[in-house]
């Protein structure tokens, strides 16, 4: 790789040799270098592939007003927390931990603190990542002199769970949690809440977050109406009119209608979690 931009002695935007641009980090990666030298491999600690037509020059510029021991504490940390290769190679979220936990160092030594009202919600629909983020907190206070508080573990979540989709802030996520918390409450109202069960509701939860990101990224399940799909509509005709108020609201929320698959899937869902199917 060669280099293209230096951004400081840690990050500069590289040439791959096939034509595309990367992002590179690495102490003194790009200390006494210029663009067109070769980047001594034995510098770099990561190799960003930029996605979603995200311009590798701004993302660049990005992590470069981070702390470089930060990105490299962000970036050891997700391989000790165990999240995934996908997760480890998304510059844009390892900009959002690292700036993140910045902020985090900062308010330890100054002795405040932030509240996250959203903490029990985040729990509850965002188990996994909730786990992955209390991990990613204990692996960092390990490295750091100050250690930042367990209650950033939500912050934490909330943008990996934004990594799923394409927008860049946390607009979309906090959205999408408001959102399956009413559509829990919809499908919940005239039933006993207490039969609806964790496995189901769990599938549900899931279901919606897919779904998001179908919306998010424009690519909803749509097609010639399917047998499967005329069946699920027959079949429960009360779990359709849940479904379709569901839709409703989603489109009210998010600004796009949802297509008969899509609706025929979560009437699916509403038939499992009323004990239908």
């Amino acid at each position: 790789m060669r280099v293209l931009r230096i951004f400081n002695n840690n990050v500069v935007l590289a040439a791959t040799g096939e034509g595309g641009e990367v992002v590179v980090t690495g102490r003194g990666v790009g200390f006494q270098t210029k663009p067109g030298d070769v980047i001594d491999d034995a510098k770099i600690v990561k190799v960003f592939y930029p996605a979603d037509g995200r311009d590798p020059d701004h993302l660049a510029e990005m992590l470069a007003f981070i702390p470089a021991e930060h990105i490299r504490l962000v970036i050891e940390a997700m391989g000790k927390a165990g999240l995934s290769a996908e997760q480890q190679g998304k510059i844009t979220l390892v900009i959002a931990l690292a700036d993140h936990l910045s902020g985090a160092i900062r308010r330890a030594v100054e002795g405040t603190s932030i509240s996250y009202p959203l903490k029990a919600e985040v729990q509850q629909l965002y188990g996994e990542e909730y786990q992955q983020a209390v991990r990613l907190v204990d692996i960092l206070n390990q490295s750091i002199s100050t250690a930042i508080s367990p209650e950033e573990a939500t912050a934490f979540t909330l943008h990996l769970v934004n990594a799923s989709f394409t927008s860049g802030d946390l607009t979309y996520t906090y959205q999408m949690t408001g959102l399956i918390e009413q559509m829990i409450e919809i499908v919940a109202q005239g039933t006993d809440s207490s039969t609806l069960d964790e496995i189901s509701i769990a599938r549900f939860i899931t279901h919606l977050r897919y779904l998001f990101v179908r919306i998010a990224q424009h690519r909803q399940l749509s097609g010639e109406t399917s047998p499967v799909t005329t069946a699920i509509m027959e079949a429960y005709p009360e779990a359709v009119a849940c479904a379709r108020l569901l839709a409703e609201l989603t489109e009210l929320r998010l600004g796009e209608p949802l297509t008969e698959d899509e609706v025929s899937y979560l009437a699916l869902h509403v038939a499992r979690l009323h004990g239908n199917t």
